[in-house]
């Protein structure tokens, strides 16, 4: 992992209140071994993902498939989420992608953009998504 991404990710972190604080989990990624089930990959990665996230949480996961938001749908989206009351969480997958399973049992779907993005890429940019909505939402001068 690159320092800048780490220190990307930590200075919009940083920027914002404990009350919207952001958290990074890494799962460990699946071995591929010589010849990998993609499916076999998918499912176990998506039981290491179902098992980090807390059960109360409101599970949005991060696929192309999603939709996508413009800055001010997502700070919308950023409020509606605040309102809930229970845990965020933000699902990037693996290489592979989601089980149709874990997409269907998610409460929504995330695009970031049509076009792939490397996963380490994916934190910072989430990370100053989520700083600059609350930046709307607080009328902070950060998002002109």
């Amino acid at each position: 992992m690159p320092a800048w991404i780490q220190a990307g990710f930590e200075e919009y972190t940083r920027r914002l209140p404990v009350d919207s604080s952001l958290q990074l989990k890494q799962i460990r990624a699946v071995s591929r071994g010589k010849n990998p089930s993609i499916a076999t990959i998918i499912a176990e990665e998506d039981k290491r993902l179902l098992a980090a996230i807390p059960a109360s949480a409101h599970r949005v996961v991060l696929d192309i498939t999603g939709k996508q938001w413009n800055t001010q749908e997502l700070a919308e989206q950023y409020s509606y989420w605040r309102e809930l009351g229970k845990p965020i969480v933000l699902v990037v997958g693996g290489a592979d992608g989601f089980s149709q399973t874990m997409i269907s049992q998610s409460a929504q779907r995330w695009s970031l953009s049509h076009l792939t993005l490397p996963h380490y890429l994916v934190r910072v940019i989430v990370a100053e998504q989520i700083y600059r909505a609350w930046s709307i939402l607080n009328r902070h001068p950060y998002h002109r």
